[in-house]
């Protein structure tokens, strides 16, 4: 009966993962065939590095969009990667019981809000915020550090798991060979949860760079070339999730042109990231 059991589950496991699989093929498929086609007729240099956005006129130029998803993503990143990795470090190593038992369903709770709902809290508490301090208030920096919160709970998350996945011979190692709690916990613990922490951190850039509402409400939405993380700006998620519901023809290509764009993004970050993961196991 156990094997049988087991030759099921085998069945299910393999029919997911080929679930998955086709998912992917599928979503690739759709990008490519309906993209490429846009993205040639426009000429790749101009729809990459075309500095106008004007549908009316076939103007596709998506550059500033492209840097405007690069600045808005690295602020993220700025703010969002080392708080993550310090919160998770402490909960992991230095939380009391009783403020993990608060803490811990803080976080999973921040995890599950819904981006329009970060927008708001942008729109009303950061916007204000930011126009006292700077002057501006919708603007590159204030959704890169709306970004930066809402990767937190991943990073934490992953990290965290990461880190209490670590042996504890590592750490009583450490600590007979005179280390302090501290320089065990960074200089032992830390290095080997690193691959863990690093797939952390590249999810929390994938959501960064493919969040869409949150960044609406606060980024300005100015299809211009940046010059300063004070200006508003439209990221690549954003130029498609308000142009698409009425696009058609070669703006409706060139939309989704976007998305190819972003999808190759991602995937150089994954690609990267797996190279990175390769070199250490080295």
């Amino acid at each position: 009966m156990k094997k049988y059991r087991e030759s099921i589950m085998k069945v299910v496991f393999l029919i997911a993962a080929c679930i998955s699989i086709v998912a992917v093929v599928m979503i690739c498929g759709f990008l490519f065939v309906n993209g490429f086609p846009a993205i040639a007729e426009i000429g790749p240099l101009e729809f990459l590095g075309g500095l106008i956005w004007k549908p009316q006129a076939d103007q596709y130029g998506i550059l500033p969009m492209i840097i405007g998803s690069i600045y808005a993503t690295a602020i993220a990143i700025i703010v969002g990667v080392p708080i993550g990795l310090l919160c998770a470090v402490f909960m992991a190593h230095f939380c009391p019981k009783k403020l993990y038992k608060i803490l811990k369903p803080a976080i999973s709770l921040l995890a599950g809000i819904p981006s329009i709902v970060y927008g708001f809290f942008g729109l009303v508490v950061l916007v204000p915020m930011m126009q006292s301090i700077f002057g501006t208030g919708k603007s590159i920096l204030t959704a890169g550090i709306l970004l930066g919160i809402m990767i937190l709970p991943t990073i934490i998350e992953i990290s965290e798991s990461s880190i209490r996945a670590v042996p504890s011979s590592y750490y009583e190692g450490s600590l007979a060979l005179g280390a302090t709690h501290e320089r065990s916990v960074y200089r032992a613990i830390l290095p080997a949860a690193k691959s863990g922490i690093m797939a952390g951190i590249i999810l929390g850039i994938g959501r960064a760079i493919g969040e869409t509402m949150a960044v609406v409400m606060i980024a300005g939405n100015q299809p211009v070339l940046p010059t300063s993380i004070l200006q508003g700006a439209r990221t690549m998620t954003a130029n498609i999730v308000m142009e698409m519901g009425y696009a058609t023809g070669l703006h409706r290509g060139a939309l989704i042109g976007t998305g190819v764009v972003l999808f190759v993004f991602i995937l150089l970050i994954n690609v990267c990231f797996s190279l990175v993961k390769k070199k250490e196991q080295k």
